[in-house]
């Protein structure tokens, strides 16, 4: 197949992500933006597959989530969405590799309905099975994280397959910063979720959670997202550098060393010695 033409597709998947995120986050500005974008880029992609432009009612379209208008600022429990599409939105919430159970617990504070963990034990294989029958025929895939070292699959992490090499691997400091990294990212939309009612129970004990383990002790009164905010941030300096610096590396040895399905779904360790860190 012709390398524009590849480029071109992975391009179209790429943006009909994101402008899912952004019809979730409610954007306004940027679905217009990418919309736009994706109508030049599928324009692009038949002119080259020559076929003729058809009208707009048949061409895919990404459709904004559906939610009733909650009087406190919680979405309703909604039990048809599919366990997947309930795992895409944990992890865009989050932006950071998470286990099953903080996964269920995010989706539980922020979207009403827990997570099936159950459910999730064989996601990611039938994800890699899709992948490999179907390379990129998903706009996005539910996979794992993938270790710094040995570039294999993380055990218990799930990743979105649309984000870059570097956000989906984790070394020794990774952990934690994606600790800190979600605490910010949860206070965010803590904040935004609050109504005059204040902030709903399940996502005040989520971020107590997350307060407890960073101040090192229950805070005393009310949460304070500023504070909890203020010392995620001061942590996260300590240690963003040096984790960024391992997961860069390891990075460019998983483009180096590993194909389109390895660098998503991880090495299977037929030779790890070949991908272990050279010293």
């Amino acid at each position: 197949m012709d390398e524009h033409l590849v480029a071109l597709e992975k391009r179209m998947q790429q943006l009909q992500e994101a402008l899912r995120q952004a019809l979730t986050q409610h954007d306004t500005a940027q679905v217009h933006s990418l919309g736009e974008e994706l109508t030049r880029t599928r324009h692009a992609w038949n002119v080259l597959c020559g076929i003729s432009e058809v009208p707009d009612t048949t061409l895919p379209e990404v459709q904004p989530e559906v939610r009733p208008e909650p009087a406190p600022a919680v979405v309703e429990p909604n039990q048809d969405v599919p366990v997947r599409d309930q795992v895409h939105q944990a992890l865009a919430l989050l932006t950071v590799p998470a286990s099953p159970k903080l996964l269920s617990q995010v989706h539980q504070a922020f979207f009403s309905t827990p997570l099936n963990t159950a459910r999730m034990t064989t996601l990611r294989r039938d994800e890699e099975r899709s992948f490999r029958s179907a390379p990129y025929g998903r706009a996005y895939y539910i996979c794992p994280a993938l270790t710094s070292d040995l570039l294999s699959p993380a055990r218990a992490l799930l990743a979105l397959s649309t984000w870059p090499l570097e956000q989906r691997l984790v070394g020794p400091l990774t952990q934690r910063v994606h600790f800190l990294t979600s605490a910010l990212r949860l206070a965010d939309a803590a904040e935004h979720l609050a109504g005059e009612a204040g902030m709903p129970q399940p996502v005040q004990q989520l971020l107590l959670h997350y307060s407890r383990n960073i101040h090192g002790d229950a805070p005393r009164g009310p949460l304070d997202l500023d504070a909890l905010r203020r010392a995620a941030a001061a942590e996260l300096e300590i240690h963003a550098d040096d984790d960024a610096d391992t997961r860069a590396e390891a990075a460019q040895r998983a483009r180096q060393q590993l194909g389109d399905a390895e660098q998503i779904f991880g090495n299977i360790l037929r030779n790890t010695a070949r991908l272990r860190r050279t010293s």
